[in-house]
């Protein structure tokens, strides 16, 4: 299965609740942490829900 980078480029002040919890279920903390992840259709699902606030990109 392929594998992707996610970047935290935002703040998560001032987001929601669901938005924070979505962010740490992807293993991200803070500002400028990177995870790689498998590129699952439940992953995926939950970078197009925090886009606005991570980058993503495809893991070598």
């Amino acid at each position: 299965m392929a594998k992707i980078k996610i970047t935290q480029t935002v703040s998560k002040i001032h987001t929601t609740e669901r938005q924070k919890r979505t962010l740490e279920a992807l293993g991200l903390r803070k500002v400028h942490a990177s995870v790689i992840v498998e590129a699952t259709p439940q992953i995926l699902g939950m970078v197009v829900k925090v886009k606005h606030l991570v980058s993503s990109e495809p893991s070598k």
